[in-house]
């Protein structure tokens, strides 16, 4: 697969009918829809790609928008390992039986991958490109260009230090966390119980299970589940393992550097600890702090919010790359009917939201179960076996159908902060 990125970057027009800053997931798919219906876009990016990424795993609903952008056949012939399962691996270092996700959605869409967000990004970029979007990367979006509320473009710095100021009918933000819009506008919420932070790296030479399990994601909890691992195999031998727990927990004075923290907390982990006998790190150990927000707004006079700009859930779920080109797939469609009925109004553009917020809330809810002490799965669906579908259907992201949130209404009874997460002040206290 060619992930080089072309030395010369296109010259750019004065103006577009729609300019998306960011060309992650969110940003590419945007782009690459737009284009398609021939909508003059333009997707910036200050990165040059191909470049790093975390968030390797995808989701079994990331086959949806894969499948309209075309992209089924060409993920087929990488060398990404296939997901057929989610497993869990308890505190105590008992592992669970693995969620195969054939068994409850009998469809190719139930085998997924494990990416290099690198490539993955990369072949999302081209594919906008070949849609006919224009893609400039190595460009920094400076400010908006502002009449009064309404935003009518960007003032962009290029890679040669010239600035343009460049006009659109819209503005996508879709730079993931930097959150260009939602800062300025000071629109970016902090998750009042997820306040989580993250050392990961990746190695080479760790365990892997056999066969069908080989390239499975597995979630391992340390003891008194004061945090977490996720393990997602990669090719070449390589696995990504990162550790997630409580900010005041995870980086508290005494633990020392990133890695230091990070070997602690192995040893406090049955499950990963046998995974890395043999393993070396490849890279260096990042950290993420305090990453789970939302934004009070997601579309405003001009602008649209998309992906991890709109907001982010803790990893647990793997939900960051569905929920991005969810967002980017659902945005693209109320653009598109904008310029169909020439009208840009806030509700106009603002028609997608509420079904797509009430799916992130139940990857959120669940995520919120997950972080409670004392609450079990196993012991909830053994009394409630019922909602085992529902549990699953999360799992796998089909999040957006109405009967998904049943099983939160029993659930509240034991942890009462599902009854409105997103405002609820009471921090899950461990």
């Amino acid at each position: 697969m060619n992930v080089s990125n072309p030395p010369d970057q296109p010259d750019l027009d004065s103006e577009y009918d729609v300019i998306v800053i960011g060309a992650g997931p969110a940003g590419s798919t945007v782009g690459a829809l737009l284009a398609e219906q021939g909508r003059k876009t333009l997707v910036v990016d200050r990165a040059r790609f191909p470049r790093f990424h975390v968030g390797e795993s995808l989701i079994p609903e990331t086959y949806w928008p894969l499948k309209r952008l075309g992209l089924i056949d060409q993920l087929k012939q990488t060398a990404f390992p296939k997901k057929f399962s989610v497993q869990f691996v308890t505190d105590e270092g008992v592992e669970t039986m693995p969620f195969y996700f054939k068994e409850y959605k009998e469809h190719e869409s139930s085998q997924t991958w494990q990416v290099l967000r690198a490539e993955f990004d990369q072949m999302l970029v081209n594919n906008a490109r070949s849609n006919g979007a224009t893609i400039h990367t190595g460009a920094q979006v400076l400010d908006l260009l502002c009449e009064g509320d309404l935003v009518t473009g960007v003032k962009l710095k290029l890679s040669s230090q010239e600035t343009l100021d460049i006009k659109a009918k819209l503005v996508v933000d879709s730079s993931g966390q930097t959150g260009f819009i939602a800062n300025r506008f000071k629109l970016k919420q902090a998750d009042p119980v997820l306040k989580k932070g993250t050392v990961w790296a990746h190695f080479k030479n760790a365990h892997r299970d056999a066969g069908i399990d080989e390239g499975a994601t597995i979630i391992l909890q340390t003891e008194g589940k004061q945090s977490w691992f996720w393990y997602i195999p990669l090719p070449d031998n390589v696995v990504s393992i990162g550790c997630t727990g409580d900010m005041a927990y995870m980086f508290a004075k005494d633990r020392g550097n990133s890695e230091e923290i990070f070997y602690q907390e192995v040893e406090r982990c049955i499950g990963i600890k046998r995974r890395l006998t043999e393993a070396q790190p490849v890279t260096e150990f990042m950290t993420t702090k305090d990453f789970s927000y939302h934004t009070t707004q997601p579309v405003g006079p001009g602008w649209m919010l998309a992906g991890d700009a709109l907001g982010f859930i803790d990893p647990v779920y793997s939900s960051g790359v569905f929920l991005a080109m969810k967002s980017g797939e659902l945005i693209a469609d109320a653009i598109n009917d904008a310029f169909e009925a020439q009208d840009f109004s806030v509700e106009q553009l603002s028609q997608w939201y509420p079904g797509y917020k009430s799916g992130v809330e139940n990857f959120r809810k669940l995520v919120y179960a997950f972080y409670t002490p004392g609450f079990s799965f196993g012991s909830f669906l053994r009394q409630y076996p019922q909602f085992k579908t529902n549990l699953v259907d999360i799992l796998i992201g089909d999040v957006f159908k109405p009967e998904v949130a049943e099983m939160f209404t029993v659930m509240q009874e034991e942890i009462p902060e599902l009854a409105n997460p997103e405002d609820s002040q009471i921090a899950l206290k461990k």
